[in-house]
């Protein structure tokens, strides 16, 4: 990941101005240590900091059209860029960046060339001929994209709010799937699939279509000029992703220059069941696996670290950000600048465990369509700026515009779960790839049950930041939560130790309103808690939150009792663990 800034429009365009805009600029710097770019056309400004994946040698940025006329500063990967290219042959290419084709198609076609991408991004860029601008974002928004207004009548974009929020009167998240063009004076959608109207797809499920379109997601992400791996957490996401890379890093370009054993990482408490499903499958991949521990105590004295990283006070994401953020590091310290993880696969087939409560299809496939929406506030923020806190780029196979139009096409009542005919969560995601004749994974793992990052870590971990927000937080603080914190007023301790940690670096209303807020229980959305009369008196993120459900669910919970527990439907473990983990790919 790279970091972007930009400020158009602006009145002062002096010798401070700029070095105003390079002290910003700076505060991204983590995104993208290798290099840093200023582009200055009278009032605008354009900058940018580098994480060299592709093109290392030559593809600084910002970058450019023949005659310098157009200029893009650009935070992603375009996976597609060869074909396009191949489209632009008219035209003269300076780098072998993936991202230069940004500013020539916009030569060739004007504003309307987005859909043509096939990638993750955010970009700026800038049309000197009449200094008019766009910005973009990803369909789902896995590249994050700050938009802002300044005092002064300029208009600001930012990879992170950190870089603006000290400069802009007001500041939003910038919507996914969508273009800010100054020409046309506001934000319109490029991004329209048939599924984003929630209604009810009725596409017969065909396993080897859907196992086809992601093992193509996945081979697009081997892109790379630098040593990259895959986050393992043993579940059955990040287990297919390092299956699927695995199987074709052999052919890919990276294999010619760092091998085609692929590399591996998952961290966890010791004990933790992330760690011993992740060290199996490791095994049977036989990837280069590389175990990294944490105590909890670590965890809790990276929180405002994390905070100010991620910018966000939501509860679950802080809980999962953490031992990622540390991960990260570790991974960075081996060298490796790019990991593939499995982030967006709970949200598309239903996988968190409160989808057993789904009353019908209608509802099941409308909550999956409400989750994709708004991965960018949560999961692919995480996933993200955990990761580029310390210079690593994430790719996530799972959120492929095509593998999700093929995904979300299927009638959803092949993702109901049916314990009575061993459907259990992602059963459709599941059955695709199994395979006796030449098995992707163990029986076990393909079919263990769903287990959030931040549990899957060691449950200790929740509970550790339970007690060490209980001893800071007091009764009356939490009391009168509503008078200091009328918006999006935290309910528990740990949401209001989280809040005044967000409050120090960020103290904006602006930049609190960039946070989702509503209840959830075990991560779902706020009209999903209506399913289960008994979720409302248990709100809480985690998966154990689902009564009833899951294996380690809360044992407080005095109502949940209308749910069998689902252990009949799952292989368990030899030591009884039993449990799929969300993302870390």
């Amino acid at each position: 990941m790279c970091g972007i800034l930009a400020v158009l429009g602006c009145i002062d365009n002096s010798q401070a101005k700029r070095s105003r805009i390079i002290e910003l600029s700076r505060r991204l710097r983590h995104r993208g240590p290798d290099w840093s770019g200023l582009h200055c056309f009278e009032n605008c400004y354009l900058a940018h900091q580098r994480l060299a994946i592709v093109d290392p040698t030559s593809g600084d940025q910002p970058l450019y059209n023949e005659d310098k006329t157009v200029v893009v500063t650009v935070n992603g990967e375009i996976y597609n860029h060869r074909q396009l290219r191949e489209n632009l042959k008219s035209h003269q290419f300076r780098t072998g960046s993936d991202c230069e084709v940004i500013a020539h198609l916009y030569e060739e076609h004007g504003e309307d060339f987005v859909d043509m991408l096939d990638g993750m991004f955010s970009f700026v860029l800038l049309d000197t001929h009449d200094k008019s601008f766009i910005a973009a974002r990803d369909a789902i928004g896995i590249t994050p994209l700050y938009m802002g207004w300044g005092l002064d009548g300029s208009v600001w974009f930012a990879s992170e709010m950190k870089a603006l929020s000290d400069d802009c009167e007001r500041f939003i998240a910038f919507p996914p799937g969508h273009i800010y063009s100054s020409k046309q004076g506001g934000l319109r959608s490029w991004y329209n699939p048939p599924w984003y109207s929630e209604m009810i797809p009725s596409t017969p499920y065909d396993p080897l279509v859907l196992r086809e379109a992601f093992e193509k997601a996945v081979v697009k992400r081997l892109m790379t000029d630098v040593p990259f791996g895959v986050l393992l957490s043993g579940g059955l996401d990040s287990s297919l992703v390092a299956a699927v890379a695995s199987r074709h890093l052999a052919e890919s370009e990276g294999a010619y220059q760092w091998g085609s054993q692929l590399h591996s990482f998952c961290i966890g408490l010791k004990g933790s069941p992330d760690l011993r499903a992740a060290r199996e499958v490791a095994d049977y991949l036989k990837t280069r696996h590389h175990e990294f521990y944490f105590t909890v105590q670590e965890g809790i004295d990276a929180l405002e670290e994390v905070i100010y990283h991620i910018e966000t006070y939501d509860v679950t994401t802080i809980r999962a950000s953490t031992p990622m953020f540390l991960m990260s590091r570790k991974i960075k310290s081996l060298g490796v600048k790019m990991v593939i993880s499995g982030e967006g696969s709970d949200e598309i087939f239903g996988g968190y465990l409160y989808f057993h409560k789904a009353p019908n299809k209608e509802e099941f496939h409308q909550e999956t369509c409400r989750k994709i929406k708004a991965l960018h506030l949560y999961d692919c923020l995480r996933a993200n700026k955990a990761t580029s806190a310390w210079g690593v780029e994430a790719r996530v196979p799972f959120l492929d515009k095509e593998f999700i139009n093929v995904a979300m096409s299927i009638d959803p009542e092949w993702k109901m779960i049916k314990r009575d005919q061993g459907r259990i969560e992602k059963w459709i995601l599941r059955n695709a790839f199994d395979d006796d004749k030449k098995a992707y994974l163990p029986k076990h793992i393909l079919y263990r049950q769903k287990e959030q990052f931040s549990d899957g870590v060691g449950y200790s971990w929740i509970d550790g930041l339970k007690d060490h927000a209980s001893k800071h937080v007091t009764d009356a603080m939490l009391a009168n939560a509503s008078f200091v914190y009328p918006e999006n007023t935290p309910t528990t301790k740990e949401a209001y130790y989280y809040r005044a940690i967000f409050e120090k670096f960020f103290p904006k209303s602006a930049a609190r309103q960039t946070v989702p807020g509503g209840p959830s229980v075990a991560c779902s959305t706020a009209k999903a808690v209506e399913w289960d009369a008994a979720w409302s008196k248990n709100l809480d993120p985690s998966g154990r939150a689902a009564l009833g459900v899951h294996e380690a669910a809360y044992e407080e919970a005095p109502e949940a009792n209308n749910v069998t527990a689902v252990s009949d439907s799952f292989k368990v473990f030899p030591d009884g663990i039993v449990g799929k983990t969300a993302t870390v790919v």
